[in-house]
């Protein structure tokens, strides 16, 4: 088959219309008129022999094939970045450019901060965003393999291969804890509050096996939202540790005994972000503030 080379700025484009779902709206992202977006867009179809774009009234929507060329062309045009601010920091020393962190709610606020204000402090020439992606489905893997996102805070199933085509490892295991009213006589007749991003496969078996368990009485949005009506005496929880940082004194935490189920947080990112200096220094700092102790392995594949 003959090689495709498709130039930087058709990738822009192709970015464009899968991100803002339309040749319009792309070309107003972009600059550029609706004629020359379409046009662009037919000429990289006919260079890839493959239609990316369904086509409609609703606008342009990615096709199969159009969500993974958008997908790579993210991730090319981001290496085009990171060659440049390489090459930069090769000549001076100094660490810059853009870095894109996904994370969970709550790995964002308490995981991360500590991490990113040594890397403020050593690095300021980094320009740190982060953005909170619910744990489900795709996650904040599905964020880094679509070239959404650099580094990805995630959860991780102990034993289990990472999402194929990225690489990380475990940073912290986490216990599960029952959480509820401080000064409850008897916290498990008590109704469960729960959410949906909780319970993944980590404590799926454990969780079977606790006839104790009720179904939840009520789902909330995320478990900062269940941590409040913990707290309000509403029910209780089945929490993990990085959900009760900020767990006030109304509400008490007790441990769930030896076989109590773990939850593995780590990170994951591209093999070619891998190697680049603002990924390595940023999984140097969070490593530091987490110890390799103890930690269950996951595999690449």
């Amino acid at each position: 088959m003959t090689a495709v080379d498709l130039a930087p700025q058709e990738l822009r484009i192709l970015v464009a219309v899968a991100d803002e779902g339309g040749f319009s709206a792309a070309a107003a992202r972009l600059g550029a008129t609706q004629s020359a977006v379409s046009h662009a867009v037919r000429g990289i179809e006919r260079k890839l022999g493959v239609v990316l774009f369904e086509r409609g009234r609703f606008g342009a929507r990615p096709t199969p094939a159009g969500e993974r060329a958008a997908a790579h062309a993210r991730r090319v045009l981001r290496m085009l970045q990171a060659l440049a601010a390489e090459a930069r920091g090769a000549q001076t020393g100094e660490i810059t450019g853009p870095l894109r962190i996904a994370a969970f709610r709550s790995a964002a606020l308490h995981l991360l901060p500590p991490a990113l204000e040594r890397l403020a402090a050593r690095h300021p020439g980094l320009d740190v965003s982060v953005t909170v992606v619910r744990e489900l489905g795709a996650g904040t893997a599905g964020e880094v393999a679509a070239g959404r996102a650099d580094l990805g805070i995630a959860t991780l199933a102990a034993g289990s291969p990472l999402p194929a085509g990225l690489v990380g490892d475990v940073l912290l295991q986490e216990p599960y804890s029952l959480v509820h009213p401080a000064g409850h006589p008897e916290p498990r007749s008590l109704p469960l509050v729960d959410w949906m991003e909780n319970c993944g496969s980590y404590t799926r078996d454990w969780w079977a096996a606790q006839d104790w368990i009720p179904p939840a009485t009520v789902r909330a949005e995320d478990d900062g939202a269940v941590l409040s009506m913990v707290s309000s005496g509403l029910g209780m929880a089945i929490m993990p540790a990085l959900s009760l940082t900020a767990a006030p004194p109304s509400v008490a935490v007790t441990d769930l005994g030896p076989g109590r189920p773990h939850r593995c947080v780590g990170y994951v990112t591209t093999p070619e972000l891998a190697a680049t200096t603002a990924v390595r220094v940023l999984v140097r700092e969070l490593r530091s503030l987490h110890p390799r102790t103890e930690k269950a392995q996951v595999t690449a594949v």
